[in-house]
């Protein structure tokens, strides 16, 4: 009797950029219990580094990758590696991101802005980049954007950042087109408030405040579910959609006098 020696198919992986802080580590932690290899990518090393450890993670299920979103050669460079190093991720999340308030008549701001699109933007898309290829071949895998509810209508004071996750959402539709039928799903995450280094600096209510292993554990859900498009928590995006509905005049009367987001010199995140 002839028996075939079975191939035991390695565990997932996952490939999260800006995975030092707040909603990219829970992201790490999450898939990491769901027995989920790591590819995690941050421009601070040290620290995912010294995350990893205490959380146990050797080589074999975690290897960390500096890059910095903002260059393409650099993040490219991060994804090429993994591709080499781990192979083909079944989920790459696109997390990285910044939320710096601006000022138009600030000509400082302005460059303010060319960054937050270099992040949030060209990164996002030369993240995807490198995998788009090899998942397709396979037929399968996820693309995992992640926006923010502030894509929905443009606050004062955050014209970069709301600019951003506007296109983040844009795009992430354009590209669910483009690989429709390859077995390659794009789904795109819009988080609330949630509480990370990214948020607590605002000086504005934030309600419906998530912490970050909670949006992990319903972000997991929804990429599980290769869900096309994702409000957490869902009660925001309720609020997000009556705003949107809102004539401006009354919009803009509703926001009136409404705290702005910090400015770069007075507080800025990255995660």
């Amino acid at each position: 009797m002839n028996t075939s020696e079975s191939t035991v198919r390695p565990a997932p992986l996952v490939f999260i950029t800006g995975a030092s802080s707040g909603i990219g580590q829970a992201l790490a932690a999450r898939f990491a219990r769901a027995g989920y290899r790591l590819a995690l990518v941050a421009r601070r090393t040290g620290d995912m580094q010294a995350w990893a450890d205490g959380q146990g993670f050797d080589a074999a299920h975690c290897r960390i990758y500096g890059a910095d979103v903002a260059d393409t050669d650099s993040i490219v460079a991060a994804g090429q590696a993994c591709l080499a190093a781990q192979g083909v991720p079944d989920v790459v999340i696109a997390n990285a991101g910044i939320s710096v308030g601006m000022d138009t008549a600030e000509r400082g701001d302005i460059d303010v802005m060319a960054r937050t699109f270099a992040t949030n933007n060209t990164g996002l898309a030369a993240t995807f980049h490198p995998f788009v290829t090899a998942m397709t071949a396979r037929g399968s895998g996820a693309l995992v954007g992640i926006g923010s509810v502030a894509a929905i209508r443009g606050l004062p004071g955050h014209g970069a950042y709301c600019a951003s996750k506007a296109a983040v959402v844009a795009y992430c539709e354009s590209l669910r087109g483009e690989l429709r039928g390859s077995g390659v799903a794009v789904v795109t995450v819009l988080p609330g408030y949630v509480d990370t280094p990214l948020t607590q600096q605002n000086r504005y209510s934030m309600p419906f405040l998530l912490s970050a292993d909670t949006f992990a554990d319903r972000a997991f859900d929804a990429i599980e579910a290769r869900a096309s498009y994702r409000v957490i928590p869902w009660q925001m995006g309720v609020v997000a959609k009556l705003l949107r509905a809102l004539p401006n005049a009354w919009f803009d009367r509703l926001l009136a006098g409404r705290p702005r987001k910090h400015r770069q010199g007075t507080a800025a995140s990255r995660d």
